[in-house]
């Protein structure tokens, strides 16, 4: 996948996706491991989308100045 702004917010919000299905997977198996490993994920994904959104407004800053 493409690392452009867009991109990052693309794979940020298919990493939280997963990462709350393996939360919830995790809180109904009663495996703490896995809960935690998807509470990461979803951190991570949120990481992303951010970096993604900046990305994205300092790509739009750069083209109004042209």
């Amino acid at each position: 996948m493409s690392k452009d702004g867009l991109g990052k917010k693309i794979e940020g919000a298919l990493d939280k996706a997963a990462g709350k299905a393996k939360e919830g997977l995790g809180k109904a198996t009663d495996d703490r491991s896995l809960k935690r490993e998807g509470q990461k994920d979803q951190l991570k994904g949120t990481a992303k989308e951010k970096t993604g959104q900046a990305q994205q407004n300092l790509d739009s800053l750069k083209n109004d100045r042209r």
